[in-house]
């Protein structure tokens, strides 16, 4: 019986045989005695007591690392714009550009209407 089947792409494995070759295989193998006495269970109430991981804690942190990074970058660029003088220019005043955008529509139709 095979233990891993491709199928277009993909690759599934028969893990109750996998199990089974594992167990197997273990078997034939003498324990070692420098392995100290129970060992095994004092492992696996270890990782009884652990639980399942929660995803959540996963996700929480790397947002906050995000969000912590995101922060440093706002106050380097607010020390920049604070420090750093910006240039004059002569007639170039954003307010005053941004709102005759927003009304040229409006200017073009005044005009175009018949008196």
């Amino acid at each position: 019986m095979q233990i891993l089947r491709v199928k277009r792409n993909e690759a599934y494995m028969n893990l109750p045989e996998l199990e089974k070759k594992l167990i197997a295989a273990a078997r034939l193998k003498a324990p070692d005695e420098r392995v100290p006495y129970a060992f095994e269970r004092r492992i696996t109430a270890i990782v009884a007591t652990r639980g399942a991981a929660d995803h959540w804690v996963f996700w929480s942190r790397g947002l906050w690392r995000a969000a912590a990074a995101c922060a440093g970058v706002a106050l380097v660029f607010g020390a920049v714009s604070v420090f750093i003088p910006a240039m004059p220019d002569g007639n170039n005043d954003l307010s005053q550009d941004f709102e005759n955008t927003l009304l040229a529509s409006v200017d073009l139709s005044d005009n175009s209407s018949p008196p």
